[in-house]
């Protein structure tokens, strides 16, 4: 038998952190459990040749004051305001995004212009039929011109399945408030006063890296009597007596009791951990699929490569498909070799033969994929590494509401358990869309209730109308 603890939550990441840091401030202890060996997860960073850079891009926005607020509470004044830059390579040019209108006609050209304004017009009058896949909705709200030339070749990248089989759900949380005429206007006009999450100007990132803000929640929950982080545990079995959680148990054997288990690892494995799951249950879970990341990072002898923070890659002739270029975040995390560290994402399945292949390999295919884009020399590639990081990406696969539904439901019936962020509540969140869940589990444990988080990053609601009133009925 191990420690006891009233509350333990799964996971480091932003929504377990944000969960565990929470209950301090509400005076609850709580013990984390983390499967790696360090905190921040997807959104940390890692030293790497003398540079610090994040696993991926990940910026800082929220419209919602209480995420806001509590972001501010442990990053302080350690942070800067950074100018984004972003763009879109297409066929060989680089677009602005958000879009800017004289870049944009010169990179289309006229025809191609008039083209895709024709093609949504044509989807107004005669919108193809709505299957509730992600290629429908998209066609019907932009255009078909649009759709391939701005999402088709990105998104499918990303998925690593048609857009005919995404279901449309993706787009309804991730560019809902986006409209044809919205884009052109920014492109004209420009941002100001645009808080459409796609379009903003400008965020925050801490000076040290994103690592800063996980380091300092978790010295705040070690600091707080009582609570504690630990690492490298990973989560084997989850107990329950009479319908209600009992505690969880760890790989080295460990047992930890607990009275709420509030949990951001991976649905499908959650699921595996349980006891006495009826079959149609795990059966449904089987259907619901994780996509996976392969970071590459590059040490490149040049100081001067592109102005971007990050760049979304569209070409279909490379894997890849987004570049961060971390010398344009923070004059903090630049080594002082006058070098630049760049981060090539692939995307893949674990039976992909991509996920098993050798770190020398991809190395090299990152090397060679910027080289053919026209962004890196091979010559000034100094160094390599690789980062596997499983699970990433929850995918929305059309029907996936079915099953996850039959998950969710039965899960929903365990007293004392709160499922939260991207992995736990299978649902592809932002930073601050799983902060707000850890936030708002912390809230619910400290009034001993079960939340409902579901309706978190339901986009409409949580940037327009805030999160924070319509599930908590109160704001800080």
């Amino acid at each position: 038998m191990g420690n006891d603890s009233s509350i333990v939550v799964i996971g480091g990441g932003p929504a377990g952190l944000a969960a565990a840091a929470r209950l301090c401030e509400l005076g609850k202890p709580s013990t984390v459990v983390e499967a790696s060996g360090r905190v921040g997860g997807m959104a940390g960073s890692i030293s790497l040749w003398g540079h610090t850079v994040d696993l991926g891009p990940h910026r800082f926005f929220s419209a919602d004051p209480v995420v806001v607020n509590f972001w501010h509470r442990y990053v302080a004044s350690n942070y800067v305001m950074v100018s984004r830059q972003t763009r879109i390579f297409y066929k060989g040019k680089f677009f602005d995004y958000p879009l800017k209108a004289g870049n944009a006609l010169r990179n289309l050209g006229v025809g191609q212009a008039l083209l895709s304004v024709g093609s949504y017009v044509k989807s107004r009058v005669a919108p193809m039929p709505d299957d509730e896949s992600l290629e429908s909705w998209i066609s019907n709200r932009f255009g078909r011109v649009l759709f391939r030339t701005f999402f088709k070749t990105y998104t499918e990248k990303l998925w690593g399945i048609s857009c005919k089989e995404l279901d449309a759900d993706w787009a309804a949380q991730r560019i809902q408030g986006l409209t044809l005429w919205g884009a052109i206007k920014s492109a004209i006009i420009g941002n100001r006063g645009n808080k459409h999450k796609t379009l903003v100007d400008e965020f925050a990132y801490p000076k040290s890296g994103n690592q800063f803000f996980y380091d300092q929640m978790r010295l705040a929950i070690e600091n707080f009597p009582g609570s504690s982080v630990e690492l490298d545990s990973r989560v084997t079995k989850i107990n329950v007596d009479d319908g209600r959680v009992s505690g969880i148990e760890l790989s080295t054997g460990k047992t930890i009791v607990a009275e709420w288990v509030v949990s951001s690892m991976p649905l499908t494995l959650l699921v595996r951990g349980l006891p006495n799951v009826p079959e149609d249950v795990l059966e449904a879970s089987s259907k619901l699929r994780f996509r996976n990341t392969i970071l590459i990072y590059l040490l490149v002898d040049s100081q001067d490569l592109f102005p971007d923070q990050w760049l979304y890659i569209h070409d279909s002739n490379v894997l890849h498909g987004r570049i961060t270029n971390f010398r344009n975040w923070s004059p903090d995390i630049i080594g002082s070799d006058g070098r630049t560290v760049l981060c090539i994402e692939f995307w893949c399945f674990d039976g992909d033969p991509m996920w098993q292949d050798s770190e020398v390999n991809l190395v090299q295919k990152a090397i060679q994929e910027v080289a053919a884009v026209g962004l890196v020399s091979e010559d000034l590639v100094v160094e390599g590494r690789m980062i596997r990081i499983p699970k990433c990406y929850p995918v929305y696969e059309r029907g996936y509401q079915q099953p996850l539904k039959l998950v969710t439901d039965y899960l929903d019936t365990i007293s004392g358990l709160i499922l939260i962020g991207r992995y736990g509540s299978f649902k592809y969140n932002n930073q601050d869309h799983s902060i707000l869940m850890g936030i708002l589990a912390a809230e619910a444990v400290a009034d001993n209730r079960k939340p409902d988080l579901w309706g978190v990053n339901t986009e409409s609601v949580y940037q327009e109308q805030g999160a924070s009133r319509t599930l908590t009925g109160q704001m800080e």
